[in-house]
């Protein structure tokens, strides 16, 4: 189980707030994601669920390709999309599929 990476911003805000680093070491990739009640595939659905809900592109974009690599596939991720819209709202619904898109178009190809 490969536990995500910050990205270069975070890792750079993590230097800044080194708080804020040794929180998200110790706790939530030391503890958080650990817990044997979520299978690690399992834990990057709910965290998009709560990304796609509050509209978070940028965020569901690395999410999704963790989530392709920990074995979720893009028929999910459009079960996923369509889930979120209804309890999450439509825009919601969009911010995933917009986060998705390049993911859908490049299976075709």
């Amino acid at each position: 189980m490969a536990l995500p990476t910050a990205s270069s911003e975070s890792a750079r805000i993590y230097e800044q707030v080194p708080e804020l680093a040794r929180l998200r070491k110790d706790v939530l990739l030391g503890d958080v994601w650990k817990q044997k009640e979520l299978a690690h595939r399992d834990r990057i659905l709910v965290t998009l669920g709560v990304l796609a809900a509050g509209g978070k592109v940028d965020e569901m974009k690395a999410w999704m390709s963790r989530g392709l690599e920990a074995g979720i596939t893009l028929d999910e991720l459009r079960g996923l999309i369509v889930h979120v819209t209804f309890y999450a709202g439509w825009p919601a619904g969009l911010a995933a599929g917009r986060a998705a898109l390049p993911l859908f178009e490049a299976e075709g190809k």
